[in-house]
């Protein structure tokens, strides 16, 4: 999961619907070795992220 949301762009994440911001804080985030929560919502997203 770290490494999907850290090979996400910001434009993909754009066209996906949501802000810069909630990559911005997912990679910081997900760079950290501790654990970390996502939305329901936003966890489903990454989830069925491919790079097509």
């Amino acid at each position: 999961m770290r490494q999907k949301i850290l090979s996400i762009s910001y434009t993909d994440w754009k066209k996906m619907g949501f802000s810069k911001g909630t990559l911005h804080y997912m990679k910081e985030n997900a760079k950290d070795d501790k654990p970390f929560t996502l939305n329901a919502h936003v966890r489903e997203r990454v989830r069925t992220f491919s790079k097509t």
